[in-house]
């Protein structure tokens, strides 16, 4: 079985959903901490031509909880960013459907940010049509107490993985010897060039996946998420 583990991400970029479709399982940490100047609350859209940062706003809190112990901020209102959204895609040829996504996503009743974050994510595969299992991490029987490449390890070894796939961002994180020692195989996947068009602009890549779905159909985003080499 291949398994894959990652933490939680705000509408991430098309690579994120090629390393979901790549596994049979992807295990979410809920139970990992909160980067502050991550990309767990914020990601990256076109506007007039150039990458603009976008983020869900959070409770002020403390700097050590895991992402499973943040809340959205009391005064979030979802309407701000929609309206960012209709103002920079508008015109895209696929804002219709596309839209109707982010508002179902952007009103779900939750203010926990893991929660949050984890409906978002599986409502993009169910209209992606990724049917790869999602567990979250804590639910798993392990010592949640380990760290980094050990934690994988015991996750991997409780779900009775065979095969390990990782961004290839990750590639100095991990050595194959101690996978090798489970029993494992260790891959880390890495996307193909994407380019496609942005209005009249100049190409913009790895926006988050909003930008992909405003300006690609769904046939052709099936097609992208096996774009990918596993080296």
């Amino acid at each position: 079985m291949k398994v894959a583990v990652m933490q939680p991400y705000f509408f991430p970029y098309i690579g994120y959903f090629q390393l979901i479709s790549s596994v049979d399982l992807f295990v979410l940490y809920d139970n990992i901490k909160y980067a502050k100047k991550g990309w767990i609350n914020r990601n990256r859209m076109l506007q007039n031509g150039k990458d603009m940062i976008f983020s869900l706003p959070l409770k002020r809190d403390s700097d050590s909880l895991d992402v499973r112990g943040r809340e959205l901020a009391t005064d979030f209102d979802c309407t701000k960013f929609l309206s960012q959204i209709r103002g920079a895609y508008l015109r895209a040829p696929y804002f219709k459907e596309t839209f109707q996504l982010i508002e179902t996503v952007m009103q779900y009743p939750e203010h926990n940010l893991f929660r949050f974050l984890f409906n978002s994510i599986t409502k993009v595969c169910e209209h992606l049509g990724i049917s790869t299992q999602i567990k979250i991490s804590s639910d798993i029987s392990i010592d949640h107490a380990l760290k980094n490449q050990d934690k994988v390890l015991a996750l991997c070894g409780a779900v009775k993985a065979s095969t390990y796939i990782n961004a290839i961002g990750g590639i100095e994180l991990y050595k194959k010897s101690a996978f090798q020692k489970r029993s494992l195989e260790l891959k880390f996947i890495k996307s193909k060039p994407l380019d496609y068009v942005q209005f009249d602009n100049q190409f913009v890549p790895w926006l988050s996946i909003i930008d992909v779905m405003m300006f690609n159909p769904k046939s052709r985003i099936v097609q992208i998420l096996q774009e990918y080499e596993l080296v």
